[in-house]
């Protein structure tokens, strides 16, 4: 049985030992490539001619995370438990597969490894190990099929993507989407606790791109004469932009409002009230495309 399949101007036949079809990149066609390598994301990728293609992936925040994705040029036809094997190279003869998991693939959803399986799948690329995906393939009346991701050419760019996941940002983009700043009395000076909030804020807009509108409302306690303090607002939330503005951050992007003395949040009897409504809310909104693959993928787990 044949089937050809050309992509991107490649021909490419996939091969069928003991009734098994199986796709992986040859000698010559095994590439890795950063695909995403930036504060909020890293991503490794590999194609797999005939198939579609892998990729390591890795996200800011405060927890250690990887997976790794199998991306298929057809959606999952339905839902299966794969099996994923490290085979060894063609020069370690006599060396036996090992076992790396199983995993669920789910029906019109990438492939998914998680957690320490897909920590597991690095240290065997690393060593030269082709890890494979075994399963039945419903395209193919549930023929046998292996899938597998080559080792060649990856330990280089492996160092790129290690470097890039200790530039990742240690916190979320839900870290941070709602922050309360503090300010010292009479002053729009920030307590030292804000600016280091303030500069992780920063230093989040400056990565994410997608992040489209900041809002920033500045308000003071209720010492003082209404218009000094109405003012008072205004130049704290003034200098929140101008913050982000030499951050590199689009002005376009962060609306400013003071509200003065009104909607306090605490009492102005006591100086600890009045410090907590002496404070700047920043809040951020977000343009994201719908990822139906990660909600669907959550609820079916």
């Amino acid at each position: 049985m044949k089937y050809l399949i050309v992509i991107a101007g490649m021909v490419f036949f996939p091969v069928s030992h003991a009734g098994v079809l199986e796709y992986g990149a040859s000698l010559d066609q095994s590439i890795w490539k950063m695909a995403s390598e930036t504060p909020l994301e890293c991503r490794l990728e590999h194609i797999i001619p005939g198939w579609g293609k892998g990729a390591f992936v890795s996200y800011a925040g405060k927890n250690i995370n990887m997976d790794f994705e199998l991306k298929p040029l057809r959606p999952q036809a339905r839902i299966q438990t794969v099996t994923v094997r490290s085979l060894p190279p063609t020069w370690r003869p006599g060396v036996a597969e090992s076992s790396i998991s199983k995993v669920r693939f789910y029906k019109q959803f990438d492939g998914l490894v998680n957690g320490q399986a897909a920590w597991t799948m690095l240290d065997e690329l690393e060593g030269g190990y082709t890890p494979s995906f075994l399963f039945r393939d419903w395209y193919h009346q549930n023929q046998p099929i292996k899938v597998s991701v080559s080792a060649v050419g990856f330990r280089l760019t492996y160092q790129k993507f290690l470097g890039c996941m200790q530039s990742l940002l240690p916190y979320t983009f839900e870290d941070i989407a709602f922050t309360i700043l503090n300010y010292e009395k009479n002053s729009d000076e920030l307590t030292p606790y804000s600016k280091r909030r303030l500069a992780m804020i920063g230093e989040y807009l400056k990565a994410d791109p997608q992040m489209d509108l900041v809002l920033v409302d500045a308000y003071t306690d209720s010492l003082g004469a209404k218009w000094p303090n109405q003012q008072l607002s205004e130049k704290r939330a003034a200098s929140v932009k101008k913050f982000f503005s030499e951050m590199g951050v689009e002005e376009q992007r962060v609306q400013v409002e003071g509200h003065g003395e009104k909607q306090h949040v605490a009492t102005n009897d006591t100086e600890r009230g009045r410090e907590t409504n002496r404070r700047v809310v920043i809040s951020m909104q977000r343009w994201t495309p719908p990822i139906f693959n990660s909600a669907a993928k959550t609820a079916s787990r």
